[in-house]
């Protein structure tokens, strides 16, 4: 028996927090592509150019700058279909001499972030059968050295986005934790990473990350994705 038809995006309305640049930014130019109507939220406020979107200023530690992305976007498009919890940030090195400030904003863009976006957005979603896509990380699900607070805060973000998916399955939102290894991108960039290392070299595209958000959203109504896992070649898997 067949879940059903594959999900046409095209006049599905999408808020991408973190859209900026880097996962975010590709993410939101392959549903911009798709025909998805498009609100982004971002430190900067960028609309990347592309046409018809609602570009909003955003720190999604601000639980009021969320809540007023989500209702300018819903406010000129009509509804909310999507979310993309994307907004993150990292560093790298050993816990006890990373400065306590960065720990806590690590876990509060990347964990408290992502809750803010979910509660401004469930609502809608709801309403409309949506979908509420956290992109977290391989270090959301194995302890990694070097990145505790990192960690932690995507061990979060992965069980926040498991635990919603079990408290609105049955009202018709899907939730999906996409959850990807080593990216090149300016993440962490002068915090742990450096222009010149040659790990960026294998590392996946912000494009290969996107296409599983889009490949994860398009999947027919009848079945959900839950978490999905992905590495370059290049990266070990468990241990």
């Amino acid at each position: 028996m067949s879940s059903g038809d594959p999900v046409a995006l095209e006049g599905r309305v999408a808020l991408v927090t973190g859209a900026s640049r880097g996962i975010g930014a590709a993410v939101a130019r392959s549903l911009h592509a798709a025909g998805v109507k498009l609100g982004l939220a971002s430190r900067g406020g960028d609309d990347l150019g592309l046409e018809g979107v609602v570009a909003r200023e955003c720190d999604v530690r601000d639980r009021g700058q969320v809540d007023a992305a989500v209702r300018a976007t819903v406010e000129a498009h009509g509804a909310l279909d999507i979310l993309v919890a994307n907004a993150g940030m990292g560093a790298y090195g050993p816990f006890a001499e990373l400065d306590p400030d960065t720990a806590d904003d690590i876990v509060a863009v990347n964990l408290v972030g992502t809750m803010n976006a979910a509660r401004a957005a469930i609502p809608h979603l709801t309403e409309q059968g949506g979908d509420l896509v956290t992109v977290a990380s391989v270090a959301g699900l194995r302890g990694l050295p070097g990145e505790a607070a990192y960690c932690a805060s995507k061990f979060g973000q992965v069980g926040f986005t498991r635990a919603l998916d079990q408290e609105l399955r049955e009202q018709g939102v899907r939730c999906t934790a996409i959850c990807p290894g080593g990216v090149a991108t300016d993440f962490a960039m002068g915090a742990g990473r450096t222009p010149d290392m040659p790990e960026l070299q294998t590392m996946m595209s912000p494009q290969d990350v996107a296409d599983v958000v889009v490949f994860a959203l398009t999947r027919p109504r009848g079945l959900r994705i839950m978490d999905v896992a992905m590495r370059p070649m290049s990266e070990p898997s468990a241990g």
